[in-house]
């Protein structure tokens, strides 16, 4: 779901905010939108109501990113008893104007798939910032 409509909370709009900060803060050129999905009946048919959807921006397409865009997509799980919503995976894709390039799942190894894929530097700092969004809403556990 649009991170601009899952901001319906002091906490959560602290916590969307402070998730593009460590993104701006790996990738500082970026452009971010909170709205990366379409308002329409079949888009949002698809959405995932327990996700966190951010796009960012590159100036341009990028041989070391091998995109121009990436969605985040923060996978939540809601704890009825306490209330909590805890991250249960991220998800990160690179697209261009072909399409999706690469994808990177913390669900299983971490690892990138696709038919083209970010350069070494970059791929460690897209895992850099899953690990801290990871850090930002689950804590210290």
């Amino acid at each position: 779901m649009n991170a601009a409509e899952q901001a319906n909370s002091l906490e959560s709009t602290t916590k969307i905010a402070s998730v593009v900060g460590l993104f701006k803060a790996q990738f500082p050129d970026v452009n971010t939108d909170l709205k990366p999905w379409a308002n329409d009946p079949d888009t949002r048919e698809l959405v995932d109501p327990d996700s966190i959807d951010i796009g960012f921006h590159l100036p341009g397409w990028s041989p070391r990113y091998q995109c121009r865009s990436m969605l985040v997509q923060i996978r939540l799980f809601s704890d009825p008893q306490t209330q909590l919503r805890r991250t249960v995976g991220l998800e990160v894709a690179g697209f261009s104007h072909q399409g999706e390039q690469w994808r990177l799942s913390t669900i299983a190894q971490w690892q990138f798939e696709g038919a083209k894929q970010p350069k070494d530097d970059i791929a460690e700092q897209l895992r850099l910032f899953c690990r801290q969004t990871f850090q930002l809403f689950n804590g210290a556990d």
